[in-house]
This record gives C-alpha cells, sequence and structure tokens, in this order.
C-alpha cells in the first residue's frame, strides 16, 4: 500500500543541523530498505500561492498567508504493506524532532493513496 505522510505545525521553524542529519539517516534507510519513494521539504508560505473557488469563481491569492493556522513543512511518500506499518514509520521520524528539536510541536498525518493497487 502506499501511503503519503505529511508534517503540520502552527511553529513553521527551519529544522536544526541536528534534526536535519537524523532525518537524513533515517530517509537513506528508508530509501535502501525500497520503502521510500520520495520526501521533501516545503519552500515558507510567503513563497506560495493559493488557488481558490468562491462563489463559483477561481481567485488566486500569493503568499504569505496570515490566517494560517498550520503549516505543511514536508511530505513523504512510502510503500508500507499495512497502515500500522505506516503509523510505527510516523512515530518514528517525530520521536527525531522530539530529541533534536526541544519545544517543536506539530503533527504528522499518515493517508493511504485512494485506489492505490501497488502497481
Amino acid at each position: 500500500m502506499r501511503f503519503m505522510s505529511f508534517v503540520k505545525s502552527a511553529q513553521p521553524a527551519a529544522p536544526t543541523p541536528e534534526l536535519m542529519e537524523a532525518m537524513h539517516k533515517l530517509a537513506n534507510r528508508e530509501i535502501q530498505a525500497g520503502r521510500m519513494i520520495d520526501s521533501g521539504g516545503l519552500e515558507p508560505l510567503a513563497n506560495g500561492a493559493r488557488v481558490s473557488i468562491i462563489d463559483g469563481k477561481i481567485s488566486v491569492l500569493d503568499g504569505p498567508f496570515v490566517e494560517a493556522k498550520e503549516v505543511i513543512g514536508g511530505y513523504a511518500i512510502f510503500e508500507f504493506h499495512s497502515k500500522e506499518e505506516a503509523v510505527a514509520s510516523a512515530v518514528e521520524f517525530m520521536q527525531l524532532h522530539v530529541e533534536h528539536m526541544p519545544g517543536w510541536e506539530g503533527t504528522c498525518e499518515v493517508r493511504a493513496f485512494a485506489g492505490f493497487a501497488g502497481q
């Protein structure tokens, strides 16, 4: 099964060098094992844009978005056998934040791709 994990936080802070090193080690292990398909960090909201439909009309708003309560900082796509395996991976990833970025708070959401049959 293919899963996407993404990290959200109301405290969008750049990872510490120690956290970056730990994340790279974990990512390299997962790539070598054939579980991680893709991953990446996202640029700050100021560099983004939102395309919305409101009352049937499309509007484009350039960042930053002051009303944003949480920001998605990065994502990873994995191939796992089960949701439990995907959640265990997210727990391990978030533990790196506890160890290398004390005081940071956020969420790692794990979602399966709809209709993906493992091809």
